[in-house]
């Protein structure tokens, strides 16, 4: 694997360790940042923390085994997960307030920058 393939699985391996280490440990937290509604059940949040720490860990794990989720997995979901949020923002602006409409965008942003760059690069 490149060195730049590996600088690549590791700052999207950041990427989701931080945002899902975050949605665990204070999902209502996250929630007030970006001022949604929070809920009195943190069930979401935390599952949705746990799904994107496995994804960095599997991003992790593919840099010293090729059966690891590897660059074309963290595209697909990048480009998803980026899709996703940013149709959601388009459609429904009026729920977040402006910081939590910035910090939503840098997300997406970030997310789907990391996902070009990795689609470029397996070209």
């Amino acid at each position: 694997m490149s060195s730049r393939k590996r600088i690549l699985l590791v700052m999207d391996a950041v990427v989701n360790l931080i945002l899902g280490l975050a949605l665990i440990m204070t999902p209502n937290g996250v929630t007030r940042l970006i001022c949604l509604p929070t809920a009195d059940i943190h069930f979401y949040g935390v599952i949705l923390g746990a799904v994107l720490v496995g994804i960095g860990v599997a991003l992790l794990l593919s840099l010293s085994s090729p059966g690891g989720l590897g660059l074309r997995g963290a595209v697909a979901i990048n480009l998803c997960g980026s899709a996703a949020v940013a149709i959601w923002l388009i459609l429904q602006p009026e729920i977040l307030c402006v910081r939590g409409l910035v910090i939503l965008w840098a997300v997406v942003a970030i997310v789907l920058g990391l996902g070009i760059v990795e689609l470029a690069e397996r070209a």
